[in-house]
């Protein structure tokens, strides 16, 4: 507070007093009790707004006045009666006592309401370093938000464990490493008011995992204290958030490698061993007729056209991982990648209804031609395995502003929502239908690589019990 508040806040004491003899001054037979007592509200008054100094030097104030004014002999301040003196010196111990027991009460107002005001500060810091799981990130952040949840101008922080400091911002070198270090191995705060820099160690029980340094501002020892234990705790969680995740993600891992090894041999073992049989029924066997050794060659031919099919999808999944796959786009009509698709699904789909809603008038797309026709094939196989005998597959097409939009609906059991966000993921496949329908699960999800490597996007709508419609948008060619 500026000495001319301070001078102002006086000088509006002894107003006060002023007002009260002036105001009282002029009723007649005024008893000093009455006055006494206005005197003694208004020190209350002071004492409360205030603070004591003030109330004290309106308490003396009030006195002289009132034996000047109000006791007997009136306009001196010598005093006549014993009584009177009894009654001057029972108010000034009364207005004193009055004003401390004020200053008490509102000094413990204040800290109670500091308190409450750091312990919410605390709730929404805690609040927000559980927002983060990741610990460097945490690291880096934890600083920033010091600074802002508490009012000070800068923030440092120290792990043990690790070689960097993390700041607030660059220019805090009033907050050394050194100083965070020792702070960390000494295990105590330090608190120096006089420069405005507190510094407190990172405490789990016993064991200090680092220490924290702040300045320009001022907090009490218990939250800073509270502050580096919720830091710590903080870094603990997240750790070991980090190690729980790595260790439930080593065990999906080591799930979803089984899954894809099963999966694979299963696949990879249903054609060699048709092709096995089929070649040792002809080796061993040299009295088959020709109707017989041309089904048994039929076999093998086709069931190394689906080996062949296989060892293909899991070379291009891999290209496509690798972003190894080159597009060669040209403008096409999409009608033509739906006849080729068709036609190279005819095996799939050959029980079903195929329905073609597509105007003549479609908009070229830029597309690899043959690669859109393989997604096209793919949806078109998936329809037909999923889908009962007899019903009808719908392919549609029809722009839409800056995109064609491309749909295969079937008439299948359907996909439920939860199934609906991991379909096009790698080896994935159908909880209910995995063991009924032959299948990889990499059909889907190198359909959806090739749609988005041509700036597109691909999914899937369905109700349980209804059928699906799988959906994928290319870009409209631009005659520029």
């Amino acid at each position: 507070m500026t000495l001319r508040r301070e001078v102002l806040r006086f000088v509006v004491c002894a107003a006060v007093v002023i007002a009260v003899v002036a105001a009282y001054r002029h009723v007649r037979a005024i008893n000093p009790t009455t006055v006494a007592l206005t005197l003694l509200v208004a020190v209350l008054i002071v004492s409360a707004g205030w603070g004591l100094r003030y109330a004290v030097f309106l308490a003396v104030f009030a006195t002289l006045a009132l034996n000047y004014y109000f006791l007997l002999p009136v306009g001196t301040f010598r005093i006549a009666d014993t009584q009177n003196w009894v009654a001057l010196l029972a108010f000034l111990a009364t207005a004193v006592v009055a004003s401390q027991l004020s200053e008490r009460a509102r000094s413990e107002a204040q800290h109670a309401t500091q308190r409450r005001r750091e312990i919410e500060r605390l709730y929404a810091f805690s609040q927000r370093l559980l927002t983060t799981e990741n610990v460097p990130e945490l690291l880096n952040s934890i600083p920033r938000y010091v600074v802002e949840s508490f009012g000070v101008t800068a923030a440092a922080l120290f792990v043990v464990g690790r070689e960097d400091v993390y700041r607030s911002s660059p220019g805090t070198r009033d907050l050394s490493g050194e100083q965070l270090r020792a702070i960390a191995a000494r295990g105590e705060p330090t608190m120096d008011r006089e420069h405005e820099l507190f510094f407190t160690p990172l405490r789990l029980g016993v064991r200090s995992v680092g220490a924290i340094g702040l300045s320009g501002g001022l907090l009490s020892r218990e939250t800073l204290e509270a502050l580096g234990t919720l830091i710590a705790i903080a870094i603990e969680r997240t750790a070991a958030l980090e190690k729980l995740g790595k260790a439930e993600a080593s065990r999906e891992g080591e799930k979803l490698r089984s899954a894809i090894l099963d999966s694979v041999t299963h696949e990879f073992r249903t054609p060699l061993t048709a092709i096995k049989a089929s070649a040792t029924s002809l080796l061993s066997d040299s009295n088959l007729d020709p109707a017989q050794r041309h089904e048994l060659i039929t076999v093998i031919n086709e069931e190394t056209d689906r080996l062949n099919h296989l060892v293909g999808e899991a070379a291009e999944m891999a290209q496509l991982d690798a972003n190894q796959v080159e597009l060669q786009r040209e403008p096409h009509d999409i009608r033509e990648a739906i006849d080729r698709a068709i036609e190279e699904a005819r095996q799939s789909i050959a029980n079903h209804t195929i329905e073609i809603d597509a105007a003549a008038d479609l908009p070229l797309v830029s597309i690899d031609l043959e690669r859109i026709k393989d997604v096209l094939r793919q949806l078109l196989e998936n329809a037909g395995k999923y889908s009962p005998a007899g019903s009808t597959i719908q392919i549609t097409a029809a722009p839409d502003g800056r995109f064609l939009t491309v749909s295969v609906a079937d008439r299948g059991p359907g996909i439920d929502d939860f199934e609906q966000s991991l379909i096009f993921d790698k080896f994935y496949r159908g909880k209910n239908e995995r063991y009924r329908v032959q299948g990889t699960g990499m059909g889907l999800a190198i359909a959806k690589a090739v749609v988005e490597a041509h700036s597109g996007t691909i999914r899937v709508t369905s109700q349980v019990g209804h059928g699906s419609v799988f959906s994928f948008t290319l870009p409209i060619n631009s005659p520029h």
